[in-house]
């Protein structure tokens, strides 16, 4: 295909991408033919000191050009109007978001019609540039209405309900449309957590010998019926029976079964496994996907390595479909290629059938092969993304399943179940993780020794552990956007600025282990929606208003009409809150302490470092002081920090809290106005110098750990240090992930 055929060599041709590294990638393809810019994303935008919707002329949103993009548009504009005949390539991603770029810079750059085509494509390889700009399109109006619609309602949720915040509660606070619902759904889960009871149970099983070797079996019933052991006492019995008993196979099948694999990537399921298999946090995942889909240099080659990470479709491409069996044979064997394709479809309403699933664009280019060309993040992502998809198009394992029968003569039974893979098929190359380590396990082969019916086996030990329920696990950044789809709330695009923005927010706290925990002010916000604004955070409502989204894309309804149906009820709500909620009923909790001043009752308030004793007489009496929990904290932290001095006047060190946790602060302030981060003494010794390593946080709040002879020595890592050394090399050992630990000075890695 040449390129001449879709230019006119006389005329200037400017295509106009989101990015520079997308940019670079088209220019290698296309060389000097075609001027390529990069809007580097949205140049219109709502403004950000006023609503900037006519709620009274049909919602009509006033754009301007972001201040951060004035530059970008003078220069393109600059370009696009210097010759007379310029034709303009919209090139942005194609989604609801690319498209309302596209239609942004026809207004923006007075974009006359015959002056500009829209092209779009799923992968940025040679070959899908060409074949877009030899089938460009117009633009498609209504995926720039139901983005328009996005914005304009989040914008009125957002500008209408969190001044109200501010008024009620605290000043900073913000009300969204889905990040609103998905921290109702952690402060839920937590609440689950806090209110759930455990119940004592017994896990009993024996290790018993047949002829030919070993195996466990777990006790299943108590003469016929479910075995239920839920005290030591009952457990002791048991334990005694079995250790007295005679054991007999008593029955032994083995079925066939098939497993199959997992479809390939969609927005949602490759945010969730590489959470669980490379510990990626969402927002991560979406940044090295952006980076392979835009381009990577390697070798004499400079192309995008995988379609369009923003999608909630199943489907391949047949001239992709084509090409993997000759890879999976050559790598494989023949055996491991399917003779026809494997299709998958996605059911939920909304799905994108006209998008790609998330695959690489080439199947011959093995992570392997590009693994010297990318960094390891990048390498990663690639290789799951690359096994997954190879893996779908393989065949399904075939397994033998067999479940082995023993009773005793006393009345019990006791079961066991192996797997043998007899053929692996897309095991192979590739398994779906789990969230629950019970799954994982369960998926593992196990080999059963050869055991016949009616044999008798010999008791070599009885084990018995005391158990108790479990909560809900607390939420995942993963297992939060699992849940969000499942509900139908968000779409592809939403789902990692959605996390970022809760915890950016602090409404939510991502902690060590990877868990999300609500704060104190996610909580109180969370009730507040609750108890006054429940349709802005109901499920249903913002599912349902999702799916008058996508109507809206395919234009099967008006914008207009939908924001009107939700705003005038919100409207009137929102007014008559305005007037009946008091500040005090929400952020007020009466105490039985006394203010030191004046002996009027304390009341418990809201700052915006959290909750804090204030004089119930205020503003006559202005007294405060911290609470009592957070009182018995300080003074742990001015004794063990007692003998600090400032590093510039030499006046005593104090503990003071501020938006990103504790810091020391100089006594003599506002003369002297030195601050510095707490540093917690660890029993680890410095790899480079032997002193005590301390922990420290940056100014923004995130701890990291430094050697406490700082600055004479300047050693720092962000893994927490772990007190043994390297079994190998004695070096510093750190804890790289949840559950592995890694050598700092060989690399050796230990599992935990």
């Amino acid at each position: 295909m040449l390129i001449t055929s879709v230019t006119n060599e006389s005329m200037n041709h400017i295509i106009i991408v989101e990015s520079p590294a997308k940019a670079r990638t088209l220019k290698k393809f296309l060389g000097a033919k075609y001027n390529i810019k990069a809007s580097m994303g949205h140049i219109r935008d709502l403004p950000k000191k006023e609503l900037g919707i006519d709620v009274k002329k049909g919602f009509e949103p006033k754009y301007e050009v972001s201040p951060d993009k004035t530059k970008i548009v003078k220069e393109l504009k600059g370009l696009v109007h210097k010759y007379k005949d310029t034709m303009v390539w919209l090139a942005s991603d194609e989604d609801r978001e690319g498209e309302s770029i596209a239609w942004h810079l026809i207004h923006a750059l007075d974009l006359k019609k015959g002056h500009y085509k829209r092209i779009a494509f799923h992968e940025i390889t040679k070959s899908a540039i060409l074949n877009a700009l030899e089938n460009p399109r117009n633009i498609d109006i209504n995926l720039v209405y139901a983005q328009q619609a996005r914005r304009v309602l989040d914008r009125l949720v957002g500008y209408k309900l969190s001044p109200l915040l501010w008024v009620k509660i605290r000043g900073g606070l913000s009300a969204g449309r889905v990040q609103s619902v998905a921290v109702r759904l952690v402060v839920e889960r937590e609440r689950e957590i806090e209110d759930f009871k455990p119940e004592e149970y017994w896990k009993i099983d024996v290790d018993l010998k047949a002829k030919n070797g070993k195996f466990n079996a777990e006790l299943a019933q108590i003469k016929t019926k479910k075995a239920e052991v839920t005290n030591g006492k009952t457990a002791a019995t048991i334990v005694k029976d079995l250790k007295k008993a005679d054991y007999k196979v008593a029955d032994l099948v083995t079925k066939a079964a098939k497993r199959s694999p997992a479809p390939p990537f969609i927005t949602s399921t490759l945010q969730q496994e590489a959470s669980r298999k490379l510990g990626f946090s969402v927002k991560q995942t979406m940044v090295v996907a952006q980076q392979l889909y835009e381009g990577i240099e390697h070798g004499q080659h400079h192309t995008g390595l995988i379609t369009y990470m923003r999608t909630d479709s199943f489907n391949i491409s047949m001239e992709f479909l084509k090409v993997v069996p000759k890879v999976i044979k050559k790598i494989y064997g023949e055996e491991y290629a399917l003779s026809k394709p494997r299709f998958f479809t996605k059911k939920t309403k909304g799905a994108q059938e006209a998008h790609e699933a998330i695959r690489p664009t080439d199947p011959s280019k093995t992570p392997e092969s590009l693994k010297p060309h990318l960094d390891p993040s990048q390498y990663k992502l690639y290789k799951l993304i690359w096994e997954r998809t190879i893996a779908c198009q393989m065949p399904d394992a075939q397994l033998d399943v067999t479940t082995v029968t023993v009773e005793t003569n006393n009345g019990y039974t006791l079961i066991t179940k192996g797997q043998v893979i007899k053929s692996a098929g897309f095991m192979k190359v590739y398994v779906e993780g789990t969230d629950h380590p019970d799954e994982a396990l369960a998926n593992k082969e196990r080999i059963l020794p050869k055991i016949t019916k009616d044999e008798v086996c010999k008791l070599e030990k009885v084990n018995d552990e005391q158990k108790f329920t479990q909560p809900p696990p607390r939420y995942t950044e993963a297992t939060l956007v699992k849940k969000l789809e499942s509900e139908g709330i968000g779409r592809p695009s939403t789902y990692a600025p959605t996390i970022s923005t809760i915890i950016q927010r602090g409404y939510v706290e991502k902690k060590p282990d990877k868990k999300l925990y609500p704060l104190e002010i996610g909580v109180i916000v969370n009730d507040f929606l609750m108890e006054h604004f429940k349709d802005i955070v109901s499920y249903h409502f913002t599912a349902d208003m999702e799916e008058k989204l996508d109507d809206i894309a395919e234009g099967k309804v008006e914008w207009e009409p939908v924001i009107e149906d939700f705003y005038k009820p919100f409207e009137k709500v929102l007014e008559e809150k305005k007037k009946t909620i008091k500040k005090a009923d929400v952020v007020k909790e009466k105490t039985d302490e006394k203010c030191d001043v004046c002996g009027a009752d304390m009341v418990v308030k809201l700052g915006r470092n959290g909750k804090f004793l204030s004089c119930s007489k205020y503003p006559e009496c202005k007294n405060a002081k911290p609470m009592k929990e957070d009182r018995k904290k300080e003074a742990a932290l001015q004794k063990e920090f007692k003998d600090e001095k400032c590093d510039k006047c030499g006046s005593a060190m104090v503990i003071k809290t501020g938006k990103f946790g504790d810091f020391l602060a100089c006594s003599a302030y506002p003369k002297c106005k030195t601050t510095r981060p707490l540093a917690h003494a660890i029993d680890v010794e410095c790899p480079k110098c032997g002193s005590k390593l301390v922990e420290k946080r940056t100014k923004r709040g995130k701890v990291f750990y430094g050697c406490g002879n700082y600055p004479k020595c300047d050693f720092a890592t962000w893994s927490k240090p772990i007190e043994d050394p390297c079994p190998v090399c004695k070096g510093l050992q750190v804890q790289a992930k949840r559950n592995l630990i890694k050598c700092e000075k060989c690399g050796k890695e230990t599992e935990i």
